[in-house]
């Protein structure tokens, strides 16, 4: 018999009890972790600062690309007619920072600027430790992607300058100033043209400030370099970025130009190129978080009602 109130079931003596059902074995619902191999292990490890190398190094490639096509072309040796303005050369620079922040912005950030690197890891929680890796990727893709184009228009660039390597072929690769520009005045196109960069960075990046899509985020960069170039690219050929210029004088220190790289108006290459950049960023980030920036909630912010802090009577139930 069986009881209403019970599962189990009565039989009678002797008989034997009902059998056991045994239930299948179900394969794991996670498949097996695959061994990493030390390729593995080394591409993890590199795979980010590669991304800044790629994207800087094709940044560049598209920058001095049409800065060498605009002004070699001009030579009736080189090419029959002009080819391109100083429009096209501002669009192709900006054309160049849109396709390198799409190669590398799902990998690293996309930050393709050891100046934004700073701010980043200043006011972002961006960690110190990769800061170097970073920096150090984005001066060698500007070199590689610099000494692509030189590999391209050497021909080019020996017709220019009848054999010559000077100023006038330096400038298609790293910036100059114009002759009538004082230090004071370099410096602050420099430090103005990085702080907008910067802060167009910023808020195009703030989620409670109208962000766009991640996936739209170089067609921002695209907007705002060509802005930048079109507003303030003639008088010093707006580098805005430490690894644009560096990058591409070191490779042309290589190529055979001399000291006069490093030696113009006393060391121009380090205070405005390279300085003023980074001064730039961290300006547009101080005035983004003290100004625009939404704070988040933290301990300090949030109000908790007293009888919470209130210690719990003996035997109450803390959850």
């Amino acid at each position: 018999m069986e009881s209403s109130g019970s599962s189990f079931v009565l039989s009678k003596p002797g008989s034997s009890p009902p059998p056991i059902t045994t239930l299948p074995a179900l394969p794991s619902y996670f498949p097996p972790t695959k061994k990493q191999t030390t390729w593995d292990k080394i591409r993890l490890a590199i795979r980010e600062p590669v991304a800044e190398f790629a994207g800087v190094a094709v940044f560049i490639f598209f920058g001095t690309g049409v800065d060498c096509q605009v002004v070699l072309s001009t030579n009736p040796g080189v090419a029959s007619s002009p080819k391109g303005d100083f429009l096209s050369v501002n669009f192709g620079w900006a054309i160049g920072l849109a396709m390198g922040a799409w190669i590398s912005g799902g990998i690293s950030g996309g930050h393709l600027n050891p100046a934004a690197t700073l701010a980043m890891a200043v006011w972002r929680g961006f960690p110190w430790r990769k800061v170097p890796g970073y920096i150090l990727a984005q001066v060698l893709g500007a070199l590689v992607g610099s000494a692509i184009v030189y590999g391209n228009y050497v021909e080019a660039i020996d017709i220019f300058e009848q054999g010559y390597r000077t100023r006038a072929t330096a400038g298609l690769f790293a910036t100059y100033a114009l002759d009538y520009m004082s230090s004071v005045s370099c410096f602050f196109v420099e430090f103005i043209g990085t702080f907008i960069l910067i802060f167009v960075v910023l808020a195009a990046t703030d989620k409670k400030n109208n962000a766009p899509p991640g996936g739209l985020l170089p067609v921002t960069l695209f907007l705002a370099l060509l802005g930048l170039g079109t507003a303030l690219g003639m008088q010093t050929s707006y580098a805005f970025n430490p690894a644009r210029d560096f990058g591409p004088r070191l490779m042309l220190t290589f190529a055979g130009y001399g000291r006069q790289l490093y030696t113009y108006r006393s060391q121009y290459w380090l205070w405005c190129p390279v300085i003023a950049p980074i001064l730039g960023a961290q300006a547009a980030a101080s005035f983004y978080d003290l100004f625009l920036k939404e704070r988040d909630s933290d301990s300090a912010d949030l109000v908790v009602p007293a009888h919470l802090l209130q210690s719990p009577a003996p035997g109450a139930s803390q959850v």
